[in-house]
C-alpha cells in the first residue's frame, strides 16, 4: 500500500465523462460552479451545448435536471456532497426520486477526508439522506478505476443515482480489467476471525488493517461495498456465516450510513457482533485529513487496536 499509485476519483470522473460524451449524445452535464473541482471542464470545452453552469444554485440545478430527464436526456448534476444532499434535498426527494426520473447526481468532497474545508463542506450525512429516499441508488467507489467503471454503469442504470466521491488522491486498488456491477460487492480478502465491510476511501484503509491484523495472527476478510443501496445482502450474510465478527468502515456518520445498513441486515437475517468505524455522530473540524481520521479512530492503527481489543475481551471471537 505504501507504494501504491495515487489518483483523485474526481479526476477519473472528469476523464470518463469526456469519453461518455462521445458515446452518449443525449448525456448532458449540469454544474453548480465547480467545473474545475469536478473536472467537468473537459466535457464543457468539448460539448459546450450540452453543459450548463447554474452557478451557486443547486436547488435550481436539481429541478432543471428533473425537467431535462423528462425529455429523454440523461442529466448528470455535479456539485459537492453537502450542497447536493442538504441544500437541494427537497428537490432531489420530491422532483427526482418521487417521479423516479433518470437523473444522476455526482457529488465530490464526501466525508471528513475533505479535511481543511471544515464541517460546512465535510459531508457526513449524505449517504444516510440519499439511501432513505425511495427509488434512489447510492454508489461510493473506492478508487479512480472503480470511479470510472461504476460511472459507466451509473449512466446506463435507469433511475436516480447518487454517485459519491472524495476530494483527495487515493491509492489505485484495482486493475483496469476488474469487473464492477451496481449492487454486487467485491470480496478482496477471505477472513476467519472477522470480515471488514468498507466503502469509498475506507477500502484502502481496510487493506492496511488486514495487513496489520495478519501480523498478530488475525485473519480478516475485506469486502468493498461500493453500492450502499441496493446493498449486497447476500455478501453480508455470507460474511456473517463465515466469521463471528463484522466491522464496517466508512468516511461518514455511523448513524444512517454503511454501518447502519449492515446492522439492519444482520439483525434480521444473521445476528453477529458488529463494530462500526466512522464519524462517531459528531461534527469534525478543519485540519489535516490524517489527523482527523486519527482523532476519530478511523485510521488503520486505531481500527486495528479496537478490533484486537474486542477479540481479546470476547473469547468466542478468537477461533
Amino acid at each position: 500500500m505504501a507504494n501504491a499509485l495515487l489518483k483523485p476519483m474526481r479526476v477519473a470522473f472528469g476523464e470518463t465523462l469526456l469519453e461518455l460524451g462521445a458515446e452518449i449524445p443525449n448525456l448532458v452535464v449540469l454544474d453548480a460552479d465547480i467545473s474545475s473541482s469536478l473536472h467537468t471542464f473537459h466535457f464543457a470545452q468539448q460539448y459546450p451545448n450540452r453543459h450548463i453552469n447554474f452557478g451557486v444554485a443547486e436547488q435550481n440545478m436539481m429541478i432543471s435536471a428533473a425537467g431535462l430527464a423528462t425529455t429523454g436526456l440523461i442529466p448528470i448534476a455535479c456539485t459537492y456532497a453537502t450542497f447536493a444532499t442538504m441544500r437541494a434535498c427537497e428537490q432531489i426527494r420530491s422532483f427526482i426520486c418521487y417521479a423516479n426520473l433518470n437523473v444522476k447526481i455526482a457529488a465530490s468532497h464526501g466525508g471528513i477526508e475533505v479535511g481543511w474545508d471544515g464541517p460546512t463542506h465535510q459531508a457526513t450525512e449524505d449517504i444516510a439522506i440519499t439511501r432513505a429516499m425511495p427509488n434512489m441508488t447510492v454508489v461510493s467507489p473506492a478508487d479512480a478505476i472503480a470511479a470510472s467503471a461504476l460511472l459507466r454503469q451509473v449512466i446506463q442504470h435507469q433511475g436516480p443515482v447518487y454517485f459519491r466521491m472524495g476530494r483527495n488522491p487515493v491509492p489505485i486498488l484495482y486493475d483496469k480489467n476488474q469487473p464492477f456491477s451496481i449492487g454486487k460487492s467485491i470480496r478482496l480478502h477471505n477472513g476467519v476471525h472477522l470480515t471488514l465491510v468498507a466503502t469509498g476511501v475506507m477500502v484502502s484503509i481496510g487493506l492496511e488493517v488486514v495487513e496489520r491484523l495478519a501480523q498478530h495472527g488475525i485473519q480478516a476478510g475485506l469486502i468493498d461495498m461500493h453500492t450502499i443501496k441496493p446493498i449486497d445482502q447476500d455478501a453480508i450474510i455470507e460474511a456473517a456465516q463465515q466469521t463471528p465478527l463484522i466491522a464496517t468502515l466508512e468516511d461518514h456518520n455511523i448513524v444512517g450510513g454503511l454501518g447502519a445498513a449492515v446492522a439492519e441486515i444482520l439483525s434480521e437475517a444473521c445476528p453477529r457482533r458488529i463494530l462500526r468505524f466512522g464519524v462517531p455522530d459528531v461534527f469534525s473540524e478543519s485540519g489535516n485529513p490524517k489527523d482527523l481520521f486519527r482523532k476519530l479512530g478511523m485510521d488503520a492503527e486505531s481500527i486495528t487496536h479496537r478490533i484486537m481489543q474486542s477479540i481479546a475481551l470476547n473469547p468466542e471471537l478468537r477461533g
